[in-house]
């Protein structure tokens, strides 16, 4: 049952997320609005799109939620293999969806300390590559009038 609710969600996300479906759905909707006069805009008229609606909303959450598990457990595993790969990564960030949420604000609070930290040394650097051009511009210039 799994592997066929799988290759079900999988083929109708796809066809449900085309332009077409988009196209048909919008078909729809304007055949709808335009029977609008024929049924005097009745009450029961109004049921039939959002009834329809509903039900389709409804079956869709379901197709959504299941391809977007999958597809983040695949992208899961996938950053997991990286880290396990890159020589010094540290491993025990493999399992990051597991953490508390306070665990992970403290993670996220130590790379944005590493950020900054490293932001810090880039301009740093920067601002010692511009003073070091000054100077050789200084340089110049002054080379330029002794020599003219």
């Amino acid at each position: 049952m799994n592997e066929f609710f799988r290759r079900f969600a999988q083929k109708s996300s796809v066809a449900f997320g085309s332009s077409w479906a988009f196209i048909c759905a919008l078909a729809v909707i304007i055949i709808w609005a335009a029977t609008g006069p024929i049924f005097h805009f009745s009450d029961t008229w109004q049921l039939v799109i959002n009834t329809g609606t509903t039900i389709v909303t409804f079956l869709m959450v379901f197709l959504i939620q299941n391809t977007q598990n999958r597809d983040a457990k695949a992208i899961h595993l996938k950053l997991d293999e990286l880290i396990r790969g890159v020589k010094g990564a540290r491993t025990g960030l493999v399992d990051l969806e597991n953490l508390s949420d306070e665990e992970l604000a403290r993670l996220q609070k130590e790379f944005e300390r590493l950020r900054e930290r490293h932001n810090n040394k880039v301009r740093d650097i920067v601002e010692t590559i511009e003073e070091e051009e000054q100077e050789r511009e200084h340089e110049r210039s002054n080379q330029s009038k002794s020599t003219g």
